[in-house]
């Protein structure tokens, strides 16, 4: 299952993805984790130092290799310099799943060691000084997007992204590739403007979208938090010795957490799973479909010097059945 974890900066999305994570890893679930936000918090959350998060290797830094290895042999696609964010499979293109070693991963993850087991984390890397005035932040979640179009998970495997603050994911079609999108929002009026924001668009397009409460105090702020989003509100948390110690750089043991939010995650995860049942794999590729045909005509053509629309393979639908690896 893809999962998302959306919301404005500072509303701890990435602490509440973070212990998402660590909780599907106790539960020996298989886990790749994507930190999908430039300002790249989520190694240390999962509780790596700042030198060893600043070393994880930058996906957008490894495009040509990504784009070459999920190509294939894809005799709609001339050359990986033809492939952009939105591009999606056909056959004869690569895929990725949760559970294989390939090239992308070889080397875009990482591997961290969990209390419960080990995740993969990705990144996509951080702005660079050379950025600053030249790249936009969607230049460099296009490896993530591209990855996520390519890739086939299982009921029992899972993608956590943390995604960027705002409501900036909705400027590409990232944010139709997930089963369940997770918005953690603060029991304030700011907290809940993305949340309004992403209602619209997850409505329109047919994406699961559950709130998580997050820094709540009372009741007060629990009948806000209702009042404003309704039937939406999923769970709600509130202050975690627990956090307070790992942001602290004190790790505990990830069996010590509160039980109240031990439970709480496993509702969230109760939630990721019956999300799967809706999956339509035929929806989610016409979606990639769609929004690569619009990148292809606001900008994509003019960029790449090809019709893109002619990537497109009509026959060609993404499924759990193509999870069988194809010969290199």
């Amino acid at each position: 299952m893809k999962i998302a974890f959306v919301g404005k900066g500072g509303s701890g999305k990435t602490t509440l993805s973070s212990l998402f994570i660590r909780h599907l890893t106790a539960n020996e679930a298989p886990v790749i984790a994507v930190d999908a936000d430039i300002n790249q918090h989520l190694g240390v959350a999962l509780g790596l130092d700042e030198s060893e998060a600043a070393a994880l290797p930058a996906m957008g830094a490894h495009l040509p290799l990504i784009k070459d290895y999920l190509r294939g042999n894809n005799p709609r696609i001339a050359s990986a310099d033809a492939m952009i964010k939105t591009t999606p499979p056909g056959e004869g293109s690569r895929l990725l799943r949760v559970m294989e070693n390939n090239p992308v991963y070889e080397a875009c993850a990482r591997p961290v060691a969990l209390d419960g087991g080990e995740i993969r984390l990705m990144a996509t890397g951080p702005f660079a000084e050379s950025d600053l005035g030249v790249a936009c932040y969607h230049s460099k979640v296009g490896a993530v997007e591209l990855c996520l179009n390519h890739l086939v998970d299982g009921p029992e495997e899972y993608v956590v992204v943390d995604m960027t603050a705002g409501s900036d994911s909705f400027a590409s079609g990232m944010f139709t590739r997930f089963d369940m999108t997770f918005l953690v929002a603060e029991p304030t009026r700011r907290g809940v403007s993305v949340y309004r924001q992403y209602k619209q668009y997850a409505r329109d397009f047919g994406v699961p979208l559950a709130v998580v409460g997050n820094k709540v105090q009372g009741d007060d702020d629990l009948d806000f938090l209702r009042t404003e989003v309704g039937d939406d509100l999923l769970i709600a948390v509130g202050h975690s010795n627990w956090v307070r110690a790992m942001e602290k750089g004190r790790p505990r043991p990830f069996d010590l957490l509160e039980a109240d939010n031990r439970c709480a995650l496993q509702t969230l995860q109760d939630a990721a799973e019956d999300s799967y049942e809706d999956r339509d794999w035929e929806r989610y590729t016409q979606q990639m479909v769609h929004f690569h045909l619009k990148n292809a005509q606001s900008w994509g053509n003019a960029k790449t010097g090809v019709d893109l629309a002619a990537q497109v393979d009509p026959a060609f639908v993404l499924s759990e059945t193509l999870a069988v690896p194809q010969p290199s």
